[in-house]
């Protein structure tokens, strides 16, 4: 599945996002986003409480108040899905905005949705990991405290997101060069657990169009 591209700009990525149910359902609670404008993208996934309509209500929520206001700052933007989700289940989330102009990456986590950076130094592969608040979008009144970081970016980085659906121990086995397909749909079939939803997005940075 892959975002509009306005015909006056070319994508600053190529993304992939694999996901299925919770087995036995046909409404999934992990939703994803990407909105790509020049020299830029909004990368998230929201993972609505629980599974099925009611975590997927939860979920859309968030999805359309990121869709509506997807320039906000960050740590704003997060503020926004929190209040939009109020009497719903809520939700966790990460989120990923890239500028190709200034080669870099600015991020944040609310819950248990795995971020990883894929890079590579020499014939070294490390992971960057998110660093993700504890917490739940849409309960309660205060949001916890909110951490924006800020990294460099460089032709063939890949960012992966993924819900709690998917074991975190695919980290390990990561390789770089793999294309989003083929991680995203590897990812999935081989770590999805069998007892949620699970959701996964590989964004691969291909630098200023």
């Amino acid at each position: 599945m892959r975002s509009r591209i306005a015909a006056d700009y070319a994508s600053c990525l190529d993304w992939k996002v694999a996901s299925r149910p919770f087995p036995g359902q046909r409404t999934s609670g992990d939703l994803h986003l990407v909105e790509e404008w020049a020299h830029g993208a909004l990368v998230v996934v929201v993972d609505g409480v629980g599974h099925g309509e009611e975590a997927a209500i939860a979920a859309r929520r968030a999805t359309e108040t990121l869709r509506a206001h997807c320039h906000d700052p960050l740590v704003a933007l997060v503020g926004r899905c929190h209040r939009a989700m109020f009497g719903t289940r809520g939700a966790v989330m990460s989120v990923a905005r890239f500028d190709a102009g200034r080669s870099r990456m600015s991020w944040l986590g609310v819950g248990n949705v795995e971020g990883v950076l894929l890079r590579a130094t020499g014939a070294k592969v490390w992971c960057d990991s998110l660093l993700r608040r504890a917490g739940t979008l849409g309960q309660g009144s205060e949001l916890p405290s909110l951490e924006l970081s800020v990294v460099a970016v460089s032709l063939e980085k890949q960012l992966i997101l993924a819900t709690d659906g998917i074991r975190p121990d695919f980290v390990p086995d990561l390789k770089l060069g793999a294309t989003p397909e083929h991680l995203a749909d590897g990812i999935l079939a081989e770590y999805a657990r069998d007892t949620d939803d699970g959701l996964v997005l590989v964004a691969r940075y291909r630098g200023t169009p």
